[in-house]
């Protein structure tokens, strides 16, 4: 029988069946007429002003029987036309109403898949599917979804990733999660409290206006200034503790599960083996405490939080299981630059530190927000030393570390003929890492 002979009668065994969205969608695509009215009047404000003072109620009572069935129309059918269908390896999105768009998601390619719920979502019972894909930089998403139908579909999407044949990925249903850490709403609120950038964010809201408002008088002029300023003030705190709220990290099989949120719900996955680089956060009104915050770079992943605070030992549990085999080097462990460093950055010198274990390189910067990133041998894609002319002059160098994530960690002011050998011993690290890597692989 050919090759072509073959795939005929695999698709007839396994038919492909296309699905539609949710029906509560449309509601979600109505607003794109709507939102063209609102940008037109935002970007000539006058003129839009204008326009409003000559129409007549006959006038305004026509423009609504005209627009809200032309919004209507326009959801219904953009999401008539959206279909969606799951085969043996690829998940296809096809979408368009004038310029059709069919998307072939390779199921080996997905980095992770998220659940989301809008406020509005949750009420409605609905979900919004999001892909991380390799090599492309914006989520492919499928929105809306039953919410049971959601979990269901990443099941599924997950246990192909995997392996499992196509009759029995419905059968696998979604891995159980063990909790492995929760934080709590107060000892959230409290970290905020003693974040510096919240502070800070907040100082210049009340202090920048005021003195602006002596300058020129201009209340525009205050007001484009003030509420910007605002608008930080309150992402930094308030926006940062509704996201962050109840934030759990449990352990599965296919990675580890993030839920947090207080309006807009969210699930999302960290995928296995996919993790470049872990990133520990100290900041100096924490230290009393013992909190820490850990960050994650992962390749081709918009996620990047993983503990928003924590105890540092659970914290340290936590990235046990994200790099297996990793502990993190104690502070003694992290050995200075030497002390002629100061003649390059005086005082905030003392804030650099390096360790390289059988597992990770780890550096270290900052002085009063202190931030320790481990990287593990095998993520390592290149190595490179860099030396300006005044770090020539005191025997320094500083030593890159570059990740698939597309970041570097940096090894800074290294006595010369350490960076030299840490360059060359790294490189040789980074090979025996990736050769006796496990694959990363979904439902190991």
């Amino acid at each position: 029988m050919t090759t072509q002979g073959v795939d005929d009668a695999l698709r007839e065994r396994n038919p492909v069946v296309e699905r539609r969205l949710h029906p509560v969608t449309p509601l979600r695509r109505a607003w794109a007429p709507v939102a063209v009215v609102i940008g037109w009047a935002l970007h000539d404000p006058d003129q839009a002003q204008r326009q409003l003072t000559r129409l007549t109620t006959t006038v305004l009572l026509i423009g609504l029987a005209v627009l809200v069935p032309v919004a209507a129309l326009y959801g219904f059918l953009s999401w008539w036309f959206t279909h969606f269908a799951v085969t043996e390896s690829e998940l296809r999105i096809r979408t368009g109403l004038l310029f059709r768009r069919t998307a072939h998601i390779r199921l080996e390619r997905v980095q992770a898949i998220d659940v989301t719920q809008p406020l509005l979502a949750r009420v409605a019972g609905v979900a919004k599917l999001k892909l991380d894909v390799i090599g492309t930089d914006k989520k492919d998403e499928l929105a809306f979804l039953g919410e049971r139908e959601a979990r269901a579909l990443r099941a599924e999407l997950l246990a192909r990733a995997a392996g499992f044949a196509p009759e029995t990925a419905h059968e696998v249903g979604e891995a159980p999660a063990r909790e492995l850490l929760r934080t709590p709403p107060f000892q959230l609120a409290i970290s905020l409290l003693l974040t510096g950038s919240t502070w800070g964010a907040l100082a210049a809201a009340l202090v920048v206006p005021p003195v602006l408002w002596l300058a020129t008088h201009s209340v525009w002029t205050v007001l484009a200034t003030a509420v910007p300023l605002l608008g930080a003030a309150a992402t930094s705190s308030v926006g940062r503790f509704v996201g962050e709220y109840d934030w759990t990290v449990g352990e599965s099989p296919d990675g580890l599960r993030i839920d947090h949120g207080l309006l807009d719900r969210t699930h999302e996955t960290v995928p296995p083996g996919r993790v470049q680089a872990v990133r520990i956060v100290e900041p100096l009104l924490w230290r009393r405490r013992g909190w820490v915050r850990v960050e994650l770079d992962v390749a081709g992943s918009s996620n990047s939080v993983l503990v928003p605070v924590a105890p540092r030992a659970l914290a340290e549990d936590v990235i046990a299981r994200v790099l297996p085999g990793v502990s993190v080097p104690a502070a003694a462990a992290l050995s200075r630059p030497p002390r002629r460093a100061w003649r390059c950055v005086p005082v905030w010198w003392r804030g650099y530190g390096l360790a390289v274990t059988e597992a990770v390189f780890a550096a270290r910067h900052g002085l009063l927000r202190r931030r320790l990133t481990l990287v593990p041998h095998a993520k390592v894609q290149s190595v490179r030393l860099t030396q300006g002319p005044w770090k020539r002059l005191w025997r320094l160098a500083d030593v890159h570390v570059d990740t698939g994530a597309n970041n570097s960690v940096t090894a800074r002011l290294r006595d010369t003929q350490e960076a030299a050998e840490l360059l060359r011993a790294q490189a040789e690290r980074s090979r025996t890492g990736r050769r006796d890597a496990l694959p990363d692989r979904w439902m190991a």
